[in-house]
Parts: structure tokens; sequence; C-alpha cells
């Protein structure tokens, strides 16, 4: 059993066909973006399905979204924005059903897992920086926005100097770039070293099982366990992770929204 084709198979993105190659890119239909897509499509069912729950199963349906989205709105979004939750609301909850869908879709048996793809983590966090600027500029303006990176408050000789304010402009860029990566790698790293963990507990029955086929009976149970119980642990991963992006984009987008 080769462990590196089944983590391939998993976790890494397999182009289906290219649709265009302009230069040096190539749009592609990949097994990942149409896993996007079919993840997409099931949120908007089931979420119209919470929507549209009167009484039975979809009344019990409709209790559990309602308690997700009053808590992101109550404890994720109102607290950062105040009187301008309402306006942000909707991205946030996307943001976090979305991510949420697909890091649950990613533990379904041979299921692939998008977010433990660098690149989806990555336009998900792009996706996040776009925001803390289109919101700050929004608000301010352009120039207001930008003039808001460096920290009020400082002495006037700090503005007299010629060097120190456009090094802690650059410093601030820097800042503000990093949170982005930081929350790129966070998502990615959490949900790809859980998978990767999981398989190769598994993989350990067949890695024995070359010793002899007792040995691999031997080492099968305690191995099925391990492997049960990081991917329950995945399942709580999943929901936190989801949380955590989610926190983390409403208060980088809230410092540009209140700087102050």
């Amino acid at each position: 059993m080769n462990f590196e084709e089944i983590l391939a198979h998993h976790l890494l993105d397999h182009v289906y066909f290219p649709l265009f190659t302009k230069g040096g890119f190539t749009l592609a239909v990949s097994k990942h973006s149409v896993t996007m897509w079919v993840v997409a499509v099931l949120l908007v069912l089931a979420l119209s399905a919470a929507a549209r729950g009167r009484a039975g199963a979809g009344l019990l349906w409709r209790t559990a979204i309602e308690a997700i989205v009053l808590y992101v709105r109550d404890y994720i979004v109102a607290p950062v924005f105040g009187r301008d939750s309402e306006a942000y609301l909707p991205y946030f909850l996307t943001l976090f059903f979305f991510i949420l869908g697909c890091n649950l879709w990613g533990l379904l048996p041979g299921a692939s897992a998008v977010t433990g793809n660098v690149w989806v983590t990555a336009a998900l966090a792009l996706s996040t920086f776009g925001l803390i600027n289109l919101a700050g500029i929004s608000k301010f303006g352009l120039a207001a926005h930008f003039k808001h990176l460096v920290p009020g408050g400082l002495p006037w000789i700090w503005w007299l100097s010629p060097l120190l304010i456009p090094l802690l402009y650059v410093i601030e860029l820097i800042g503000l770039c990093a949170k982005c990566v930081a929350l790129c790698i966070r998502l990615f790293a959490n949900i790809f070293s859980g998978h990767v963990v999981s398989l190769a507990f598994l993989c350990m029955i067949f890695v024995f099982a070359q010793f002899g086929r007792a040995v691999g009976l031997a080492v099968s149970p305690a191995a099925i366990g391990l492997a049960l119980f990081v991917g329950a642990l995945d399942l709580l991963v999943a929901l936190i992770q989801a949380y955590i992006f989610t926190l983390l984009t409403a208060v980088f987008v809230g410092m540009a929204v209140h700087p102050h």
C-alpha cells in the first residue's frame, strides 16, 4: 500500500480538464474546484431547507442553524462592528458556513479535503485582505484609510522625521500581510495535519503487515482506534477552525473600520 498515493489522492488537487491558457496561467476544472462548488450547492440547499423548516425534523434543523447564526451575529460580528454589524453579517455567515462545510466534507471517506490545499486557504485569506482594505476605504476614504495604518498619538518629532513615518508604514503593511498569511497557514496546517495523522495510523496496518499477516492483524485494532480518535478530533477541529478564521477576520476588518 502506497501511503504517498493515498495522501496525494485525498489532499492534493487533480486537474480534470483545462478551460483556457493565457501566458503562463491556466484556468482548469479540478477536483478541488468541483468539490467547492458541490459544497456551495449543498450549503444553499441545506440552509434554504432550514429557512423553510416549520415542524418536525425541519424545525429542529432550523433551530440548530438559527443557534449558529445568532452566535456568529451576537458573539463575533456585533461586538466588533456595533451598529455596522448588519452590513457585514452576510459575509461572515457565508465565510463560516463555507469553511465549516468544506472541513466536514473532507472528513467523508474518499472525499477531497479542499481546506487542506494551501491555495484554497490562501484565496480565503486574500478575501480577508481585500475586505480589510475595502471596509476601511468605504468608511474613511482612500487617503484616510492608509493614514490610519500608523497609530495615532505619535510625538510630533516622529512626524517631522523623513524616515520614521515611512518606516512605520512599511512595518504596518508587512504586519497586515502577515495577519492574512497567518490565517492561510493556520487553516491549512490544522486540516492537513489531521488528515495526515489519520492516514498514517491506518497505513501502520499495512506497514506492520510486511512482517507478517498476523502482525498486521494484531496492530489493526490499535491503528483503527487511533485513526477513529483523530477523526473524532477532526470533527471538533473542523468547527473550531471555521470559528477561528471567521473571528480573526472579523477582528482584522474591525480594526480597519474602528482604527482607534
